[in-house]
C-alpha cells in the first residue's frame, strides 16, 4: 500500500475578497434597518444562527462538504433561507445586527446609569468591556444569554467578562481573545434544543444523562474519551506529553444537542468498497454513525526525536458484557492506506462495562504524514493536504460483528494557542 506524498494538491484556498466584512453604516437611525423584512419566523431563525455562528471577524469559515469558504453574514443568511424559505442578504444580516447591537448598547448604557456611585468602577469596567465589543459580539451576547433564559439555565456572573462561552467551543475568555481558535465546520442545526431542560434531580434513574444526543453514543456503546498524543521521556525526571487531538467526557446539560449533517456530504472521503461508510451506514444502527471536525496540535516543539512515544489511547463504556473489535482506517483521498484492528474485553467498574485501549502504538505512516505535514511552510498548505485526509473508526461487537459505533474523523490544523479543538456532528441521510 502506497504511502506517497503528494504536494501537488496543495493550492490557496483563500479567497480574494471578504463577504464577511462589514458593512458601513454611519447613520444611527434605527429606521433605516428596514424593520419589514424581519418577520417573527426570519428573527426567529436570524436569533437561532447568532447562537449558533460565533462572531469571526474577518476570518473565514469552511464548509468541507461544498468546499467553500463563508463569512458569518453568510452562514447566517443562508441559515434562515434554510428554515424559512426566504431569502436575506449578507447586507440585510450586517444592517440588521448593527441596528440591534445599537439598541443593546443604548439599554445597557440605561441600565448602568441606575448603578450607585460607588459601584463606579464596576460601572467602568462594563463601559470598557463592551466598548471593545464588535457589533457581532454585542447582538451574539444578547443572543445567547436569551437562549440561555429561555432554557431555564443559569447565566453566569457578568462582573467579570460580559463575552458568553460558545457551546461547542472553548469556554470564557478563552474563546473570545483576539486570537481566536479556528472556527467550526458548523452546519445549520434542526434538532429542537431548546426544549432540552436540566434535571430536576440527579438521583432520579429516569433522567436521560447528559451525555446522551450530546456526545458520542450510539444505542450500546459510548465514546468516554480519545487522545492522539506524544510523548517523550529524556531522563526519569524529564517527561513531556502533547495533545495532538482530545475529546473528552464533559457534557453538560446546556450544551445544545448534535448538530445533524448528511452522511452523503462525506461518501467521496471515504472507502466506498465493501465494508465502506456507506454500506455500513445502510446496515445501520444509524444512530451509531458521527462526524468529528477536528483542529489538531500539531505544535510539539520537539527538535530531538529520542525516547518519543506517538500513541492513541481511548475508552469506552457498556451496559453489555461482549468483545469489542476496532478497526480503525487511515484514508488518503477517499483511499483506505492503512487498517489496524484491535480487540478489547471488558473490565466491570461502576456499574457498567467499561473498555480500554491505552497506549496503542500510532502507525509509522502516520509519525511520517505529522513529520511532513509540519515541514509545510504555510497553515493553508496544511489545510489544503489534510482536506485528502480522514479516518475512519468502527467498533463492533467481535463475536456477533453488529455495529456499536462509527466514527469519520477529518482535520484541520488549530491556530489556536489553547491547543486542539474539535466538533462533534450526527450522521443521518434525510
Amino acid at each position: 500500500m502506497s504511502s506517497a506524498w503528494n504536494s501537488e494538491n496543495l493550492g490557496d484556498p483563500l479567497p480574494k475578497d471578504d463577504p464577511d466584512s462589514p458593512e458601513t453604516n454611519n447613520n444611527d437611525d434605527l429606521s433605516n434597518d428596514a424593520e419589514g423584512v424581519w418577520s417573527p419566523d426570519i428573527e426567529q431563525s436570524f436569533q437561532e444562527a447568532l447562537a449558533i455562528y460565533p462572531p469571526c471577524g474577518r476570518r473565514k469559515i469552511i464548509l468541507s462538504d461544498e468546499g467553500k469558504m463563508y463569512g458569518r453574514n453568510e452562514l447566517i443568511a443562508r441559515y434562515i433561507k434554510l428554515r424559512t424559505g426566504k431569502t436575506r442578504t449578507r447586507k440585510q444580516v450586517s444592517s440588521h445586527i448593527q441596528v440591534l447591537a445599537r439598541r443593546k448598547a443604548k439599554e445597557i448604557q440605561a441600565q448602568l446609569k441606575s448603578i450607585p456611585m460607588q459601584d463606579q468602577a464596576a460601572k467602568d469596567k462594563a463601559l470598557q468591556s463592551m466598548a471593545s465589543m464588535s457589533s457581532a459580539q454585542i447582538v451574539s451576547a444578547s443572543a445567547i444569554h436569551n437562549k440561555a433564559l429561555a432554557q431555564g439555565l443559569p447565566m453566569p456572573n457578568m462582573g467579570g467578562s460580559v463575552r458568553p462561552s460558545y457551546p461547542g467551543g472553548p469556554s470564557g475568555s478563552q474563546f473570545w481573545q483576539n486570537n481566536m481558535g479556528p472556527q467550526e465546520d458548523v452546519k445549520p442545526q434542526f434538532g429542537n434544543y431548546n426544549d432540552v431542560k436540566p434535571p430536576t434531580s440527579m438521583n432520579n434513574e429516569s433522567v436521560t444523562p447528559a451525555w446522551q444526543g450530546r456526545s458520542i453514543a450510539g444505542p450500546k456503546l459510548r465514546l468516554v474519551e480519545f487522545s492522539a498524543f506524544l510523548e517523550q521521556t529524556r531522563d526519569p525526571d524529564t517527561f513531556h506529553k502533547h495533545l495532538f487531538v482530545h475529546i473528552g467526557s464533559n457534557a453538560n446539560y446546556s450544551d445544545p444537542l448534535l448538530e445533524a449533517v448528511d452522511i452523503r456530504q462525506i461518501y467521496d472521503k471515504f472507502p466506498e468498497k465493501k465494508g465502506g461508510l456507506k454500506e455500513l451506514y445502510d446496515k445501520g444502527p444509524q444512530s451509531a454513525f458521527f462526524l468529528v471536525k477536528f483542529w489538531a496540535d500539531i505544535n510539539t516543539n520537539v527538535q530531538d526525536e529520542s525516547g518519543t512515544f506517538y500513541g492513541v489511547t481511548s475508552q469506552y463504556e457498556s451496559n453489555e458484557n461482549m468483545a469489542i473489535t476496532c478497526s480503525t482506517k487511515v484514508c488518503s483521498f477517499g483511499k483506505q492506506v492503512v487498517e489496524k484492528v484491535e480487540t478489547e474485553f471488558p473490565r466491570y467498574e461502576n456499574g457498567r462495562y467499561v473498555y480500554r485501549i491505552n497506549r496503542s502504538p500510532m502507525c509509522e505512516y502516520m509519525i511520517n504524514f505529522i513529520h511532513k505535514l509540519k515541514h509545510l511552510p504555510e497553515k493553508y498548505m496544511m489545510n489544503s493536504v489534510l482536506e485528502n485526509f480522514t479516518i475512519l473508526q468502527v467498533v463492533s461487537n467481535r463475536d456477533t460483528q453488529e455495529t456499536l459505533m462509527c466514527v469519520s474523523y477529518v482535520f484541520e490544523v488549530s491556530t489556536s494557542e489553547h491547543g486542539a479543538q474539535h466538533h462533534i456532528y450526527r450522521l443521518v441521510k434525510d
